[in-house]
C-alpha cells in the first residue's frame, strides 16, 4: 500500500497546484509579476533527496508522468513540462550523488530545480512563439517572484515530507535485499 502514497501525493500535488494561484491575495496578483507554481518540481526534489537512492530513478520516472500530465491539463503544447521536469531531476539527482541529504542541500537544488525548469520553459516557449516577454522582463516580472513563491512552498512543506520520505524509502527498499 505504501507505493502509491507518492504517486497520490503528486496527483493532489498537480490539482492543488492549478488553484494555487487563485488562493493569492489579489493585492499580489494586481502586481505585474507573474508567480507560476512549479510545486511539483519542489515535490520531485525532496524526492530525489529523500527518497530515492544513487541507483534508484523514481524521481526521473515520476517527473516524466506527471510533466505529461501537466502538459496534458494545463498547457497547450504537449511534452514541454515532461521534458524540462525531467531533464531537471535527472541533473538534481546526479548532483544529490555528491551531496548529503539535509535542508541546505535540498534547498540550494529546489532553487536551482526552479531557476533551471523555469529558464527552460521560458527559452522554449520564447522560440515557439508563446511567450512575448523579452529576457530582462522576464526576470523581473516571472522568474524572481516564481522563485520566492516556489521557495515559501518548499518551506511548508518541508517539514512535513523530509521524514516520511525517508521513513517510505527505508519501508520501499529493505524489502528488495
Amino acid at each position: 500500500m505504501h507505493r502509491f502514497y507518492l504517486p497520490f501525493l503528486l496527483l493532489m500535488t498537480i490539482v492543488v497546484e492549478g488553484v494555487a494561484t487563485d488562493l493569492l491575495p489579489r493585492s499580489v496578483m494586481a502586481q505585474e509579476w507573474m508567480i507560476i507554481p512549479h510545486w511539483l518540481l519542489v515535490f520531485l526534489v525532496l524526492i530525489t533527496v529523500f527518497f530515492d537512492l544513487e541507483d534508484t530513478y523514481f524521481s526521473v520516472l515520476y517527473a516524466i508522468l506527471f510533466g505529461l500530465m501537466i502538459d496534458i491539463v494545463y498547457t497547450s503544447v504537449i511534452g514541454v513540462y515532461m521534458f524540462i521536469y525531467a531533464i531537471v531531476i535527472y541533473i538534481i539527482h546526479g548532483l544529490r550523488k555528491m551531496l548529503h541529504a539535509n535542508f541546505f542541500v535540498a534547498l540550494s537544488l529546489t532553487i536551482l530545480a526552479i531557476l533551471l525548469a523555469d529558464s527552460g520553459l521560458y527559452i522554449i516557449y520564447f522560440f515557439i512563439g508563446i511567450s512575448p516577454l523579452l529576457w530582462d522582463e522576464y526576470i523581473v516580472t516571472r522568474l524572481l517572484p516564481t522563485l520566492v513563491a516556489n521557495i515559501a512552498f518548499f518551506a511548508l512543506l518541508y517539514p512535513f515530507t523530509k521524514n516520511r520520505l525517508v521513513h517510505w524509502s527505508l519501508q520501499q527498499f529493505d524489502y528488495k535485499k
